[in-house]
């Protein structure tokens, strides 16, 4: 067999192809199903070509022709056939060929050729659309999706944190019916695709749909290939699979995107040619017309026009199995919600963060100290509480289990953030003693209130990790003084934690381990986590690390091999740059461990303090989440936050936890700590007494904090240099850093 992709293993092609062997009946096959197909197909790839020489006419053959924010070309081209389209010009022969393969003999085979051809027709159609600035898409509809939003969600689509992907077209018998599902969709944590008329139905009931609720609004006619070019992207950028491998790809896309089409109202002869489109890729269709079996075709062309199960019935088919969490709580649970951000003027009320007081604690406990099950709450509930308001809070997790393992707490304790984050109308940010929560106004109307943050977390951590959870027991403090209380209580904790990590360097493992929990916020930031540098959340250490391998090997944090060193004192081997290029979403090719001047590591959102070079100085200074005013660099924490995070790599400047500060690796490659210029009082405070002794370690001697300015002494490097001259602090000595 010829394939237009290269040449492909027979066994590849066999392990797909069979799946379709034995559908049809041959005695009564779906004939008129094929020749809608036929005649759709046709009338796809007719008009792409009216529209492809209108184009040539109008634009010239070299006319740059390209999708924005891709690096893959056209997609579905370059998935399938390998070919990079950058022309007009490029695409006559490519529609030539796949006009060549729309055959007029009426079998199931063909009629995934003229799927295909509609795919491409569609794609081509698309790109020329997007030559026409008037064409553009704009909201309510995305159009197509950037690699950015393939970065942030294909991950979750391939290893099945996203269960699936559900293409919904056409018209909905009516709106609340269309909403009822794909709430139920959302709730189930499905990644959602509307075209045509369904969309105008989404929005006039209301739903929440987005990039940040992955439930995309397309648009209408061929706007739904950008469904097929997401999930082709995917295969290519996190299942490895080269570009013109044809097989493999399709074999990809139906062992793990787990794609259906659920087409609603009346079709026509495109819509059902765009159906084999989907068939082709391995992803059945469900129709809520009333068909005979002569029109279906098990398992791949489906009627069922019940809406009551039309979901149950797609995940049967395509083999999803769930294990839904009843949790009771008023809101919708899922990770559609986990990138929902919640506006100011969009919260009820607002707890932790830069305004009050706030920490998490998760505690392993004997059986005879946690009542499974049981929630407190000490202090006002949500619904007391103003409108707008600040308020403190504390979440303290008991839990005990049989194979639970001390090191396992911190593991557990960093999972808040995502349990949270999946309820529909809740927010949360950072960790330990700095976290930030908000609740939204819809999710206190629907009756939200602070008992429920521990029944989602009873559930959720008996339900995620059952091998080491037995009892489950929450305590949520709202009253200030206990909340204060309780935090020194969990400090201790966070400080014994870190205590055990202190005897360990980076040259006595063999291994380092990666974190990407936080990519939901950062698409492409991949921690580095090693004894000597804790994530730049301050709550994944290296033993956080290898005691979340253990418990889940599939889980944010993998083992990475310290091989292939390029160079020691920058701390670059070519295991970690591998590891992190291929986990950033192919964006990050370089990652120094030991230097933020030279291809530093990646920052997210969840950091606790931002370095950046003060180039007057000669050094860094290094700002927190807690300090807010104006820093030698002239920038506040919340500006530097929205340059640096977000999983840029930026020269210069770097987010990391506070501990850093103290570790032996810290900047190393640069100058070490002798570069520390500037640093806010209530850090110098808190870390003096190992800022004292880690200085007289470099040789800096102990006097060396007191050379160290902060915002009493000044808050622009005008205002601190005569400082620093004065004491005789030793950057100004040192090489420039630029």
């Amino acid at each position: 067999m010829t394939e237009t992709g290269g040449v492909i293993a027979k066994e590849w092609q066999d392990s797909f192809e069979e799946l379709f062997d034995g559908a049809i009946d041959e005695s009564n096959p779906p004939v008129k199903l094929f020749e809608h197909a036929y005649e759709g197909a046709v009338i796809a790839t007719s008009y792409a070509e009216i529209l492809l020489n209108q184009a040539i006419r109008r634009y010239g053959a070299e006319q740059e022709v390209k999708y924005p924010d891709t690096g893959y070309y056209l997609p579905v081209i370059r998935a399938l056939s390998g070919e990079a389209v950058t022309k007009l010009g490029d695409l006559p022969p490519i529609l030539n060929r796949m006009r060549s393969q729309v055959r007029e003999e009426l079998n199931f085979y063909n009629a995934r050729l003229c799927g295909e051809a509609t795919a491409y027709a569609a794609e081509i159609i698309e790109a020329i659309n997007y030559l026409d600035p008037e064409k553009e898409h704009v909201p309510p509809w995305t159009g197509f999706l950037g690699d950015p939003v393939v970065r942030r969600y294909g991950i979750l689509l391939v290893d099945w944190t996203i269960p699936g992907q559900a293409v919904i077209t056409g018209k909905a018998k009516s709106t609340e019916a269309l909403a009822k599902i794909i709430q139920d969709l959302q709730a189930k944590g499905f990644m959602i695709f509307m075209a045509y008329e369904v969309v105008d139905q989404a929005i006039d009931a209301g739903l929440k749909l987005g990039i940040d609720f992955i439930a995309f609004p397309l648009g209408n006619f061929t706007q739904v290939i950008h469904a097929v070019n997401y999930a082709l992207r995917a295969g290519i950028a996190f299942g490895g699979i080269p570009p013109g491998e044809r097989e493999n790809t399709r074999d990809y896309q139906r062992r793990r995107v787990r794609a259906f089409v659920l087409h609603f109202g009346e079709r026509d002869e495109v819509q059902i040619a765009a159906h084999f489109a989907a068939i082709f890729l391995g992803f059945p269709v469900i129709t809520d017309q009333e068909l005979p079996e002569d029109e279906q075709i098990p398992n791949w062309y489906v009627s069922n026009p019940n809406y009551d199960d039309i979901v149950q019935v797609a995940m049967e088919i395509r083999g999803i199995k769930l294990k839904i969490v009843d949790i009771p709580i008023p809101i919708t649970v899922g990770p559609a919600f986990e990138g929902e951000v919640i506006r100011k003027g969009d919260m009820h009320v607002e707890f932790g963060g830069p305004k009050n007081i706030g920490f998490e604690l998760v505690e392993m406990v004997d059986e005879n100290e946690v009542e499974d099950g049981r929630i407190d709450v000490i202090g006002p509930e949500i619904d007391e509480m103003e409108e707008g308001s600040s308020m403190p809070i504390g979440l303290v997790v008991k839990i005990f289990g049989r194979k639970m393992q001390e090191d396992f707490e911190a593991v557990l304790e960093r999972r808040i953030h995502y349990f949270v984050n999946y309820g529909e109308g809740l927010f949360h940010m950072a960790q330990r003693d700095t976290v930030w929560m908000r609740v939204s106004k819809d999710a206190v109307a629907k009756g939200f209130k602070a008992r429920d943050f521990g029944e989602l977390m009873i559930a959720k951590f008996k339900d995620d990790f059952p091998s080491i959870v037995d009892r489950v027991q929450v305590t949520v403090i709202t009253d200030k003084d206990k909340v204060e209380e309780e935090k020194a209580r969990a400090q201790q904790f966070y400080e014994s934690r870190d205590e055990r990590l202190r005897g360990l360097t980076d040259e006595s493992v063999e291994e380092f381990y990666s974190c990407i929990l936080c990519q939901s916020f950062a698409p492409n930031h991949c921690c580095v986590v090693t004894p000597e540098r804790l994530g730049l959340c301050g709550a994944v250490s290296w033993l956080d690390g290898k005691a979340s391998y253990e418990i889940d090997p599939n889980g944010p944090c993998r083992p990475i091999k310290k091989e292939g060193l390029i160079d020691e004192e920058k701390g670059i081997w070519e295991a970690v740059n591998e590891y992190v290029y291929t986990n950033t979403n192919r964006s990050i090719e370089e990652c120094s461990l030991y230097s933020f001047m030279d291809r530093p590591m990646t920052s997210c959102g969840c950091f606790e303090c931002i370095m950046a070079i003060v180039p007057e100085a000669n050094g860094v200074m290094i700002t927190t989440r807690e300090y807010g005013g104006d820093t030698p660099c002239g920038m506040s924490f919340s500006t530097l936050a929205g340059s640096v995070g977000g999983g840029v790599q930026t020269p210069g400047f770097m987010g990391h936890g506070r501990g850093y500060v103290l570790s032996r690796k810290f900047i190393k490659a640069d100058g070490g700590l002798a570069r520390l210029i500037w640093i806010p009082t209530e850090l110098k405070e808190s870390i003096k007494d190992e800022l004292i002794e880690r200085a007289k370690e470099d040789g800096l001697g102990e006097d060396f904090i007191d050379k160290v300015a902060d915002e009493t002494v000044g808050v622009t490097a005008e205002e601190i240099l005569p400082f620093l001259e004065e004491k005789g602090h030793p950057a100004l000595g040192m090489d420039p850093l630029v």
